[in-house]
């Protein structure tokens, strides 16, 4: 007898399995919504989908009586810019520490201590400080999505860098290779995945900084709306918006595994 755990659903059991759970999700949500409006048809704890699609049309579509603007991609502009300006800032960080840390001696022992400590700041803490600091506009929500994300994009590109075999390093130097020769043509395309990968496990904090951020202060973006329409208790609003956020995560990180995939074809696994 087979044992489970060497049986394999097949393409069509695995779409299966896979739009399982969403559909008991969706399910379980429109057997509560229409329980409560039951017995509340005014009640907006569990809103009916069609409301759904009335607040997000009038939200997306219609420019706002006040400003004239479409709220939901004014919204949705101001955040991506707000968290793709840290994770690339953040990148660059980690991929020039990391591989300064991992491949230098001396950088590694000036280096390591400080960003293992650095890593351990919790960053919500150091919100209040960076509004203090920078004011509260973007360079402080930029500066602590970067704060963030890059200590651990340091210290994994610098234990990826740690990683790679000595003989490649020295079979490197001995055809005559400088250390920058060597970062470019032996370090930096082996650690270029591993760094796509760090930004795949970097969304969710990333995003997290990016939402406290904007619902303390700003304007607009995602979390400014979704913080700024409770207080109404406008799920109806907030539900989408926080449907729209991880999509919009869920397809980034789709996004940057077809780049390592198509970049870095050597890493898929067969």
């Amino acid at each position: 007898m087979t044992r489970l755990m060497n049986r394999r659903p097949s393409r069509e059991g695995r779409v299966f399995l896979a739009a399982l759970p969403f559909a008991l999700v969706i399910l379980a949500y429109l057997v509560a919504s229409a329980a409560r409006l039951a017995i509340n048809p005014d009640d907006k704890l569990l809103p009916w989908p069609s409301a759904f699609i009335e607040a997000m049309r009038g939200m997306a579509f219609e420019p706002d009586k006040r400003s004239g603007d479409y709220l939901f991609w004014g919204d949705t502009g101001a955040s991506l810019l707000r968290l793709l300006s840290g994770l690339a800032i953040a990148a660059a960080f980690g991929l020039v520490l990391g591989i300064a840390i991992g491949l230098i001696p001396y950088a590694g022992a000036a280096l390591t201590p400080f960003v293992a400590v650095i890593s351990m700041v919790p960053c919500l803490a150091v919100l209040p400080i960076l509004f203090i600091v920078l004011g509260l506009g973007e360079t402080a929500k930029i500066t602590l999505i970067t704060l963030g994300t890059a200590p651990y994009l340091v210290r994994d590109i610098g234990f990826r860098v740690h990683e790679l075999p000595e003989e490649l390093l020295i079979k490197a130097q001995t055809l005559g290779a400088s250390t920058w020769q060597t970062v470019l043509r032996v370090v930096l395309p082996q650690v270029m995945p591993r760094l796509l990968s760090g930004l795949r496990l970097s969304l969710g904090p990333a995003w997290l900084f990016l939402i406290a951020a904007e619902a303390i202060a700003s304007t607009e973006g995602l979390g400014y709306r979704v913080f700024l329409v409770r207080r109404f208790l406008a799920m109806d609003i907030i539900l989408p918006y926080v449907a729209w956020i991880t999509l919009l995560a869920f397809v980034m990180d789709r996004l940057l595994e077809l780049a390592s995939r198509r970049l870095f074809r050597w890493t898929a696994r067969p």
